[in-house]
């Protein structure tokens, strides 16, 4: 075992409060601003990747991650549903209304694929659900949404650090090439509702 795995391993808690930082760390990554400075993903690939060495179990590790996702994007959702109104018609909120509408009007024709892409896209992974709040996008489509992206990433990320096994370079290989899977995906989609709008035009 190298010695870095050695120190990480070292320094984690065990049971319950392990599983509860990885919970908080997904969590936290689906928060606006606040998920900017928290590499959730890589984390949770990593955690991922200890279960191989004997922390915690693979189950434990999927379950919390995608409880702590769910629980952030609809903690990001009640944000922006409570602050939203205030940010509205406050001067920025005002000189903003038409960008306002526009994402009301897409998340109201998207708002399923909007979170599904923004959960594996980090840098958007927390405004979407907060825009989807302020635009008071419908609760029952989001909770939807959330709750089927969350699983997925919650089985996705720790999933690809498992399957690199005794390699740490092996799963860091997968979890890049998984987000370069998902931007083409994202850019596919992006370049077929441009083709959808132009032909209507």
């Amino acid at each position: 075992m190298s010695s870095w795995l050695e120190q990480v391993l070292e320094f984690l808690p065990d049971g319950n409060l392990y599983l509860a930082l990885i919970a908080l760390i997904a969590f936290c990554e689906s928060i606006p601003l606040v998920g900017l400075a928290v590499p959730g993903s890589t984390l949770i690939v990593l955690a991922g990747y200890l279960v191989v060495h004997g922390k915690g179990s693979l189950l434990s590790v999927i379950l919390v991650s995608s409880l702590g996702a769910g629980s952030g994007d609809l903690f990001a959702y009640w944000l922006g549903a409570r602050l939203g109104q205030p940010l509205l018609h406050s001067k920025w909120g005002r000189k903003k209304r038409s960008a306002r509408l526009r994402a009301a009007s897409f998340l109201q024709s998207h708002g399923g694929k909007s979170l599904f892409y923004a959960r594996f896209f980090g840098p958007i992974r927390g405004t979407v659900p907060f825009v989807a709040g302020i635009t008071q996008m419908d609760p029952k489509k989001f909770i939807a949404a959330t709750v089927i992206s969350a699983i997925l990433w919650g089985l996705a990320y720790p999933g690809i650090g498992y399957l690199g096994g005794e390699s740490w370079q092996e799963a860091s290989s997968l979890s890049s090439r998984f987000g370069l899977l998902i931007s083409l995906a994202l850019v596919v989609s992006l370049f077929h509702l441009w083709l959808k709008r132009k032909s209507k035009s």
